[in-house]
Order: structure tokens, then sequence, then C-alpha cells
């Protein structure tokens, strides 16, 4: 390692994977190592699956022009191997299969990369690529410790143990986890999802470092229980970093945001419940037109963002339609309804926000902890019961355990029944006086000396003793 007065800088790189989901995360820690002095590298995957992707990357180079934009184009499609049918896994198998062509971009950078850091659904294909190249290979894991501890052990008990209804995941040193809050493709004899999560929970052991955006007081149990190798032994070094913070262009105050915002600023204070299911879950349009009625029933304010298709590209159904003319109509008076992207952690620390109908994606929920906003939790899909969880557990929200997964084939909740929880979840105090402890924690984690601040600063003494 060199000491001297002309060391070189750390130089990071970023691969993140499809979806914003993915994506947010990625550019917040990237903007993140910028302020702490590293040189980044980041890997612009083209083409991008959302608008909502290329509007982020788009904006992210404008604003942090010191940032270097590796653009990686990806082979095309071969329709033999495109078995997923959901976009967002197409990509994530594109992405896996242009793996072989990274190791050239990387090193033809100056100065030399330190270390990669690469999202956890690309591990196995990129730590093999560049399995010969001399630096650290880190993973951001874009979910909570939760689900990490069971990317990490489910390679060990899906080789041994059989899904049935009765089935609890017993992860050693954590709570056991029921047949139905595990991931729904983890379940099934062969899919690309449960193959993919194998390989990459068996490259994880691989891995120099796993950076989470968590905080340990969040999910302190889960923390303490990979640290010591409890759930798997000699598990890399955990560096947890969150709450992370949003790039400055997240804060955009245009178009319907503009006037989004100006709604919000008409509230009285913790009267609104926002209400988004993410940048990937579409309600079915049966559970949308309920979802209005419970808000209407609820007799709460309400800003909705509304969504119909996975990929945003493809929604393009008039709102009117979607929920009902005369409730656009009926709603001016206590609601404001919008499709399309949310700046969500405007609204989130916006001082009429009391409340949020989440899905539980992660990004949402680290979002809501750091703003203390009570999370009223239906999660969707994928890791979003797992995340349902640690919000139950630490305090943040609650948990409507009876209303099943979405998607189409999903039973419908009434909106009777949402408008009861709904009321019943606005006027939680208690919910009120613990989501507030969880936003202190969040705060005092990123704080000096916080537990966040030095997981970054141990981190940052790793990468330099790595500078080539």
């Amino acid at each position: 390692m060199q000491t001297d007065s002309s060391i070189a800088p750390v130089h990071v790189a970023l691969f993140p994977s499809a979806g914003m989901g993915h994506l947010a995360p990625f550019l917040r820690l990237a903007a993140a190592l910028d302020a702490r002095g590293c040189t980044v590298t980041f890997i612009s995957i083209r083409p991008t699956v959302s608008s909502a992707e290329a509007f982020h990357l788009l904006h992210f180079f404008s604003t942090y022009p010191q940032i270097h934009c590796m653009e990686f184009h990806l082979l095309p499609h071969e329709p033999s191997t495109a078995s997923p049918a959901d976009p967002f896994f197409l990509q994530w198998e594109s992405i896996r299969r242009s793996a072989h062509l990274l190791p050239s971009l990387l090193t033809s950078t100056s100065p030399p990369i330190s270390a990669l850091i690469t999202d956890i659904t690309l591990t196995s294909s990129i730590f093999d690529a560049v399995a010969n190249l001399p630096f650290s290979n880190y993973v951001l894991f874009t979910s909570c410790a939760a689900t990490l501890a069971l990317f990490a052990y489910f390679p060990i008990t899906a080789q041994s143990d059989s899904f049935d209804a009765n089935y609890q995941l017993q992860i050693p040193g954590l709570q056991p986890i029921p047949n139905s809050d595990i991931p729904p493709p983890l379940l099934l004899p062969k899919n690309f999802f449960k193959t993919a999560t194998i390989e990459n929970g068996l490259a994880l052991m691989e891995a120099d470092g796993i950076i989470v955006n968590t905080f340990d007081a969040l999910e302190p149990n889960t923390l303490m229980a990979l640290n010591k190798g409890i759930v798997v032994p000699a598990f890399p070094p955990l560096v947890t970093v969150g709450p992370l913070e949003p790039c400055s262009f997240e804060h955009s105050r245009e178009g319907t945001q503009q006037q989004l915002f100006s709604w919000l600023n008409a509230q009285p204070a913790r009267s609104v419940v926002y209400v988004s299911f993410g940048s990937r879950n579409a309600l079915s349009r049966d559970q949308i037109k309920q979802l209005a009625e419970g808000l209407e029933k609820s007799n709460c304010r309400f800003l909705w963002a509304v969504k119909s298709k996975i990929v945003d590209k493809e929604d393009s159904v008039a709102l009117g339609e979607l929920v009902g003319d005369e409730f656009l109509e009926r709603a001016k008076e206590k609601g404001f309804v919008v499709s399309g992207w949310v700046e969500q952690w405007g609204v989130l620390g916006h001082p009429a926000v009391g409340g949020f109908m989440s899905h539980c994606g992660w990004n949402s929920v680290a979002e809501a902890a750091w703003h203390g906003v009570p999370v009223l939790a239906w999660p969707q899909a994928g890791d979003q019961r797992i995340n349902a969880g640690v919000v139950e557990r630490s305090g943040l929200g609650i948990w409507e355990r009876k209303w099943g997964w979405g998607g189409d084939k999903a039973e419908v909740v009434m909106g009777a029944e949402i408008g009861e929880k709904l009321q019943e979840f606005m006027n939680n105090a208690g919910i009120r006086v613990s989501a507030a402890r969880v936003r202190e924690e969040a705060k005092c984690a990123i704080s000096a000396g916080g537990t966040s601040t030095s997981s970054w600063m141990n981190l940052i003494e790793r990468l330099k003793s790595k500078v080539i």
C-alpha cells in the first residue's frame, strides 16, 4: 500500500441491475462515495427497461459531471434463453449473458479500478467474469438484512427442504419464516429467479464485503446473526450505510410534481395518507377500483400514485379509465391522484403526510424510516413480505397479514375493509410514537459517531488499502 502524498485516489466502479428499486440505491451510493473523495465510475446499462431509469440516469450524470459514465451495451436477447416473462428479469438475464464484455471495459480506466460494487442479482456472473482482475469485489444488497440472511442461507436449505404449505424456514439465529412470506418464485421446483438466487447466494461468500442500505437499530438481531457467522459461517463483513440519502436532482418540483406539492402545502399537518406500490408493482384493475372506494370510505385525505403496468413506458391508460372519472371529481375535495413517477423522498418528508400505505419495497421502507412516517404494509411481490416483517418488528408500522400477494390472480381486498383499516391506521397514536423513535434512530446512525458513519469510515479505509 502506498502512503505518500502521491497516492492514487480510490477508484470505485458501480454496476447496478435493472429496475428503479436497484438503480436508485446505486445512484445514491455513487453520490455518497463521490462526496467522500472517491473517484467514481458508474456503469450505465444500455438500453434501460423503464423511462424512470433513463430519466434518473440522464439527470444523475448532468448533476454529477465528475462521475464517469461507462456505457455497457447489452447483447440482444436470444429467444432460446429468454425464458422469464418479466421484462426486468429478462434484462437481468441479458446482463448476465453480457458479463464477459465487462473486463475489457474495467481494465481500460485510469486511474485503475480499486473496487467493483455489483448488484446482488448479478453477483455470480460478474464475479466469474472479473475473477482475474486485481481489485476488490463488493456487493450492494438492495433489500434488508433479513432478506440478505434468506439469500445467504437459501442455497443450503434449497438442497434438502420441501416447501409444503405448512413449511417454515428456520434460518440459524433468526425467527422462522413461514412459507407464505418466502418470495413465491423460490417455492417453485424450476424457476429462473430461484436458480439465480442460489447462484448469487453462493457467490456472496466470495465478496470482500456486502453493503446494505440499513442501520443497526432497525435490524439489530439479524445483523448480529450475520456478523457473528450464525446464519452462515465465515460470512463476509457487512457494511451498513443506511439510510442512504437522495441525490440532489431527486428533489425536482416541475410539472405534476409542482402541482402535487402545492396541494400538499394546503393540507393540515399529518393528515394525508400517501399511497404508492412502487415502480414495478401494478395492481389489478379490480383492486385499483376497490382501493379507490376504500380511500373514499376512509374519509382520510390522500395522495395516491396509481400504476397499472409493470413497465412505465406501457402505462398509458388514462386515470379516469383506471379509477373512474366520477371518483376523480369527488376526490378533488380530499385527494390528489397522479400517475407516473413521484418524488417520494419529498412527499414522505412533507409535514402534511402522516401515513404511508406501501408495498414495502426496501427503498420505500428506508425512506419512511428516515422521515419517521408510519407504514401500513401491503406487500405485493418478491422480498416485500420479509421487508414488511422488518417494518412490524421495528415499530415503523403495521402489517395487515390477511391481505395477500398482489397480481391479477390475487384475491381482491374490498373497499370497505381497506377504508376501515386506513381510518384505524391514521388514528393510531401509538404507531406515530414508535415511527418517530425509528426516525431518531435513523438520524443517529448517520450522525457523527453513529453506526452507519463508522461503517462508512471502515469501508473507505478498506478501499484505500486496495488502491493499485
